[in-house]
């Protein structure tokens, strides 16, 4: 681990749970879910039902013409970076931007805008497209438009790994400062795909659930028996990472410690997860943070709701912990899955123990699988002493496997 100990200084949010912090934290803590039936316009034909959509006003968050420039995903990104930057104290103008930089994550970048583009070219017939339109679609337009808002000059990088970009960027983003090579990097991710065309390419795999008969807010019920598929959700998180020595020295409040980063590859299929690729990726975040499976207070699943992949999961969290009795929830029951910004979303979630005292719920967990037999936290959230340490496990498509642990500061 080396002695640059990386501290998170600043976090923000958008989610459909609410924008902030606090807002989301506190939808967490009361077991509520934002799921709901998808209104006609964004489903149109695709057959989606049910998913956690944010009422997003741009016109409060963009001045003038700014938001006609920007995807949705890039404006929840700069939504949720500016929050973290604010939170952080950070004072950019008298820091060397050369020193400060992006890691972002996102698994589908600008969908919004490549749906207007394909409507308007096959649906239209027209061919005369926004002279923004590869800006704003291309993938690291996100991460980019963080980085050109506060002139952040120094590292960048992008990543497009489906369901574990933005836990990937939070990792990288640790070990390039541990390394010397920033002094602070805003770390996250974004995702925005709740548009017809996407919504019908995800339904075409049929991983998603449909709507619960009696209440459209528990249709995503991970690790139940009843469970039917994941729910699609959208949003951003952003975190200030900062080396610690430098944060303290100037007052910054640190509210964790990354200390762990496991990446691994299953190597073995497109969609099926595979245990032993996420064992490797859990042991290897835990040999790095130095911390025993005992130390770990409570693990924030990748926990989809899909038949198979809450099975693994749980039979890779038993691997590694064995007799550890470790609270294990998933908040994608209540914010659904925002696949590349779930990694930072659910870390955001993740912390919740150090500062509230409070491990959030898998809402909807009502007839637990017997075969998803870890410690559960069901329905409701726990009152907990601060733990030592917690994780955060991201499982993708494509066999990519990443795994955050944060210490208590």
């Amino acid at each position: 681990m080396g002695e640059r100990r990386v501290a998170v200084t600043g976090i923000g949010v958008v989610s459909p749970l609410g924008i902030g912090l606090e807002a989301f934290r506190r939808s967490l803590a009361d077991g509520r879910s934002a799921i709901r039936r998808l209104p006609d316009e964004v489903t149109l034909g695709s057959g989606v039902q049910v998913g956690a959509l944010i009422d997003w006003d741009a016109a409060a968050h963009f001045k003038g013409a700014e938001a006609g420039s920007l995807d949705r995903v890039a404006q929840f990104a700069l939504s949720a970076a500016g929050q973290a930057l604010a939170a952080s104290g950070l004072d950019i103008a008298a820091a060397d931007r050369n020193r400060l930089g992006v890691y972002w994550g996102t698994g589908m970048g600008g969908a919004h805008t490549l749906e207007t583009a394909y409507r308007t070219v096959y649906g239209n017939n027209d061919f005369r497209l926004r002279p923004l339109s590869v800006v704003m679609a291309m993938n690291n337009a996100a991460g980019s438009n963080v980085a050109v808002k506060w002139g952040l000059r120094g590292l960048f990088a992008n990543f497009s790994t489906a369901c574990s970009s933005s836990a990937m960027a939070i990792g990288e983003a640790t070990l390039a400062i541990r390394s010397g090579r920033a002094d602070a990097l805003v770390a996250g991710g974004a995702e925005a795909l709740l548009a017809p065309g996407m919504l019908a390419a995800w339904q075409a795999l049929r991983t998603l659930a449909p709507a619960d008969a009696a209440d459209a807010a528990a249709s995503c019920k991970p690790f139940d028996k009843r469970r039917g598929g994941l729910v699609l959700g959208e949003g951003a998180a952003a975190l200030v990472l900062e080396e610690e020595s430098r944060a303290r020295a100037r007052g910054a409040q640190v509210l964790a410690v990354i200390s762990g980063y496991g990446n691994s590859c299953d190597a073995a299929h497109m969609s099926k997860p595979d245990r032993d690729g996420q064992v490797r990726a859990m042991t290897q975040a835990l040999a790095e943070s130095g911390l025993a499976p005992g130390d770990i207070g409570y693990i924030n699943a990748h926990g989809t709701a899909t038949i198979v992949g809450d099975v693994v999961e749980c039979e890779a969290i038993k691997a590694v912990f064995g007799a550890h009795d470790v609270p294990v929830s998933s908040t994608k029951s209540m914010h659904g899955h925002l696949l590349g910004g779930a990694g930072a979303l659910e870390m955001a979630a993740a912390l919740m123990p150090f500062s509230e005292g409070v491990i959030p719920p898998t809402a909807n967990l009502v007839d637990i699988d017997p075969a998803c037999a870890v410690r559960h936290v069901a329905c409701k959230a726990e009152r907990v002493d601060p733990p030592r340490a917690v994780m955060s496990n991201s499982f993708a498509f494509g066999g990519s496997n990443v795994v955050l642990i944060a210490e208590r500061a």
